[in-house]
């Protein structure tokens, strides 16, 4: 996509075209950071090749995309900033959430995402066949932590440096601070939670919130409305089904987390449960399970984050379906889109900003992968 368009033309960006004009604009940024990359040594340049190549070789795009959703959705193309400027600062949330997933594969000791080596796992290859001096494992995580370190850093220079005006980079800087906050607050408490065991509904809610809803969509909407100097009434509007979409984008996430089909998610069957996550599906699934089979709660409780049985996790599987829980979260998932919907309505929307905004929600919530 030819970006001088867009600012003459911002009508082009739909949710068809965004991916290509997001990964534009971070070939952009990456391109414009190599000299300073390069100043620094060889070693450096090979290492963030495996941070432009996950940034640029996946992912959908959802928070750049309902970033501008926020924007043109409150009546930012009407206004004076420059839409280029605009994709530039909602596409900077790619390196959020890169820094968020590098992280947190380290943190899950997964082997893979995409369908491809974790950044960790493949330092760590690359170490091993060099023959270099230490622990190949080791020096795998200590890179990919400095790389996650850098695409944290990245994010803000590229939001800084989007080309903003002073007065819409001061508006979104309050929802940005607050969405670091909230996504590495998530991060701690979802390791607090496995580590606890927690059964807490609540908790795993509030993961939900945290972790994935604010920094998915929450906040993503906020950051676009408030570039496009958004009454508080729209705000509110966009944050209250930026928080009911959300948290159905996470619950959709867990249903994947346990059922999803390895050749389209990417990672292994059963992963969640191999990993010991503590979801609001497993949350669910428990006390149906205890009421009817005691010792497959029992089982659950002692196999969640204990084993890599592939047998162990496909009884655990069968379980957690046969308990009836699915058939609540889906209708969980259900019940929040109409919620979510429901806040554009009374948040006086326009009609056609609704119907872009649901269509947004249907593909977040009704995903394979």
């Amino acid at each position: 996509m030819n970006l001088q368009e867009i600012q003459s033309n911002p009508e082009l960006l739909t949710p068809e075209t965004m991916p290509a004009a997001v990964h534009a604009v971070l070939t952009e940024y990456m391109d414009s950071r190599a000299a300073d990359v390069a100043a620094i040594g060889s070693p450096v340049v090979e290492a963030v090749e495996y941070l432009r190549s996950f940034v640029l070789d996946g992912g959908k795009r959802v928070r750049p995309m309902y970033g501008w959703a926020g924007f043109v959705g409150a009546g930012g193309l009407d206004g004076e900033e420059d839409p280029l400027a605009v994709l530039r600062a909602v596409s900077s949330l790619e390196f959020i959430q890169a820094c968020a997933l590098i992280h947190d594969d380290i943190i899950d000791v997964s082997d893979t995402r995409r369908g491809n080596p974790t950044v960790y796992r493949a330092v760590e290859k690359h170490h091993s066949a060099a023959g270099w001096l230490g622990d190949s494992e080791h020096f795998g995580i200590s890179a990919a932590i400095l790389i996650g370190d850098l695409a944290l850093v990245w994010a803000e220079d590229m939001l800084h440096d989007a080309g903003l005006s002073p007065e819409a980079y001061s508006r979104a800087w309050a929802p940005w601070r607050a969405m670091r906050t909230e996504v590495i607050g998530g991060q701690l408490l979802d390791i607090s939670l496995e580590a606890a065991g927690s059964e807490d509904i609540a908790l795993a809610n509030a993961v939900n919130r945290f972790k994935t809803a604010a920094y998915t969509i929450e906040r993503p909407l906020h950051i676009g409305a408030a570039i496009a100097d958004a009454s508080q009434e729209t705000i509110d509007a966009f944050r209250g089904y930026g928080h009911d979409i959300g948290i159905a984008y996470q619950l959709r996430d867990d249903q994947l987390g346990v059922f999803g089909d390895p050749s389209v998610t990417g990672k292994p069957a059963g992963d969640d449960l191999r990993e010991g996550k503590r979801t609001e599906l497993l949350a669910t699934a428990l006390p149906l399970v205890e009421a009817s089979a005691p010792e497959d709660a029992q089982l659950l409780r002692s196999h969640v984050g204990r084993t890599q049985d592939t047998d162990t996790i496909a009884r655990m599987t069968a379980i957690i379906e046969a308990s009836g829980a699915v058939a609540k979260i889906e209708e969980r998932i259900d019940a929040l889109f109409a919620s979510g919907v429901a806040h554009l309505e009374r948040g006086g929307i326009k009609p056609e900003v609704i119907a872009s905004l649901s269509q947004l929600a249907h593909a977040a919530t009704q995903r394979r992968a």
